[in-house]
């Protein structure tokens, strides 16, 4: 395993109601979002009865423990979403930081958000990862080191556009992470089976990965291009 220290829209369907670290490296500049994103002001209420991403609010969730991580577990929708999202997380936790339960955050009935992606987390299909050192419109070079950076991107090779990244949107929040398609979407779905093979295969998926490796870079170079 490779660990590194931790540095640190207008969404479709908008329903709002209107209310109120530790520098580390520099990184690359962030890649343009292909959607403009609000900033939204301090205690904006989402009011809808599903998140920016089309999935149901959801009054609770389950716990998901995350292999590989000692008593890490975090609460999101049941099905596939939980399966990615446990696959993002669990990388994470093996080639950036070990994670402690108070840095990982799912499922909250919270409705004060600060961007519209931050609704996800009500629908359970966001997780926010190190928030604390991440924050909601925090500068990226005040955030995650290069390297950190550099595994973000090969996960997100792996998932596509299944997921979407914090730290690609505006106003940027590295820590967030979000499934991007509806519930029951194909992509989604053969993700999720594709990942729950590697999970029974050794050598494949989390743990076996070099994100380093100069094929896994072009890869990534690659994927961030076309998001």
């Amino acid at each position: 395993r490779r660990l590194l220290g931790a540095g640190a829209a207008t969404a479709a369907g908008l329903a709002l109601a209107t209310v109120g670290s530790p520098a580390q490296a520099a990184v690359r500049p962030k890649p343009l979002p292909k959607a403009k994103q609000v900033k939204l002001p301090e205690g904006t209420e989402w009011s809808g009865r599903k998140s920016a991403n089309g999935w149901p609010i959801l009054a609770e969730a389950t716990s998901h423990r995350v292999q590989g991580a000692p008593k890490l577990t975090v609460q999101l929708a049941q099905g596939s979403a939980a399966t990615v999202l446990c696959y993002v997380v669990r990388r994470y936790a093996y080639e950036i930081d070990m994670l402690r339960p108070e840095e990982l955050a799912g499922h909250t009935t919270d409705r004060t958000v600060g961007a519209a992606f931050e609704s996800n987390y009500l629908s359970g299909t966001a997780v926010a990862i190190q928030p604390m050192l991440y924050p909601l419109g925090g500068m990226s070079a005040n955030g995650m080191s290069e390297l950190a950076v550099t595994v973000v991107e090969d996960i997100l090779a792996d998932v596509g556009e299944v997921v979407s990244w914090g730290g690609e949107l505006d106003p940027l929040k590295q820590s967030h992470f979000h499934i991007a398609t509806p519930p029951g979407n194909r992509r989604l779905e053969a993700l999720a089976d594709r990942i729950g093979g590697w999970s029974t295969h050794p050598g494949k998926g989390a743990g076996s990965i070099d994100a380093f490796a100069p094929s896994r870079i072009s890869r990534s170079r690659k994927a961030r291009n076309t998001r």
